[in-house]
């Protein structure tokens, strides 16, 4: 389905030498130089640029919600689309800020939202199933999920795009992704599940317990990445998982934002563990998890504000940084160009 390499690694040493000249100590620019010397590997070009970079934000709904397991109904999920739409919600404002461009994408909510010329429908139903009762959705929903999520991020690149960053929306997704984490690492799900939006103890204990009869009645299932998906995910998460093996094959840069996106890394490099080399993990979450989550992907979260909002808004905050590394490494002087000597 995806033919994703590994970054050329034989230009490794020239890329750290390029930094390590810079008028610096060596490593005093801390994570921001990881940052550079990624970008340099994955473009494999004297210079590094980030160009029309876009932030995805993936919206759908998920039959679990049907618990009660947040603050807010699923309805919600349709009106923050449109928030998103309005230019109204977080997400917005970062973009706004630092100069990203914002698609929304309807995956499949519960209530459709009206057309809007910033929306992307690619619904695959009203919301999944509740994947307690029965699979969310069904292999081939799973696979046209990632065929969706692919296409988008083709499209872009094709219009000259080189860095994407995914977002998401849908009540009741950290417990798909609560679900996909337990299946993956193959831990109990109270090791897994957090509070979410900030629910009650209550809502907390029947959310364990919801999910731990899910891994129960889907177990012999949960033994790949599709079914895995198929099983416990939502239709945003599919489509998330197959945008970023696109963006991985076509050597884009990759910005994961918190708990419910970095639920589609793991899917996305159980699948394809090349396709790690092209995430940017941005930071860690305040939910339950996402910590451990990191762990799995040997990843190093370049900040941590206590976010736990998701829709992107933490890869919209990291491209400042990236922008900031492509500057030193394309123009800082080096010791020679400087006159500088140690």
């Amino acid at each position: 389905m995806f033919t994703i390499t590994s970054p050329d690694t034989s230009v490794l040493a020239q890329i750290q030498h390029k930094i390590d000249d810079k008028t610096k100590p060596q490593g005093s620019l801390g994570q921001l130089e990881d940052i550079a010397a990624q970008l340099a590997l994955i473009q494999q070009a004297e210079s590094i640029s980030i160009t029309q970079p876009h932030l995805l934000v993936f919206a759908g709904d998920h039959g679990i919600a049907q618990h009660g397991l947040s603050i807010a109904p699923s309805e919600v999920t349709t009106q923050m689309v449109m928030n998103f739409l309005a230019g109204g919600a977080a997400i917005n404002c970062f973009c706004r800020t630092n100069d990203m461009a914002l698609k929304v994408i309807d995956t499949g909510t519960k209530l459709e939202a009206d057309d809007h010329p910033q929306l992307v429908k690619q619904r695959l139903g009203n919301g999944t199933a509740d994947f307690s009762q029965q699979a969310a959705m069904s292999v081939e929903t799973a696979t046209q999920g990632l065929m969706f999520g692919a296409s988008l991020v083709a499209d872009l690149h094709q219009q000259g795009c080189n860095l994407v960053g995914f977002g998401e929306m849908g009540i009741g997704n950290t417990s798909s992704a609560a679900a996909i984490m337990a299946a993956i690492l193959n831990i109990p799900a109270d090791e897994c599940v957090g509070r979410g939006t900030g629910i009650s103890d209550e809502q907390l204990q029947r959310k364990q317990a919801l999910i731990t009869q899910a891994l129960d009645l889907h177990q012999s299932q949960l033994e790949d990445p599709l079914t895995i998906l198929a099983c416990l995910g939502g239709f945003e998460i599919a489509q998330i998982t197959g945008g970023m093996l696109k963006a991985a094959e076509l050597k884009m840069t990759i910005l994961v934002d918190g708990f419910i996106s970095t639920a589609a890394a793991m899917l996305a490099t159980a699948m394809h563990p090349e396709a790690n080399h092209y995430f940017i993990y941005c930071h860690c979450s305040e939910e339950s998890g996402h910590q451990r989550m990191l762990q799995h992907l040997e990843a190093k979260p370049l900040f941590d504000l206590g976010l736990r909002l998701g829709e992107g808004t933490g890869a919209a905050l990291t491209l400042p940084m990236l922008r900031s590394a492509c500057e030193f490494y394309n123009n800082m002087a080096s010791f020679s160009e400087a006159g500088v000597t140690v």
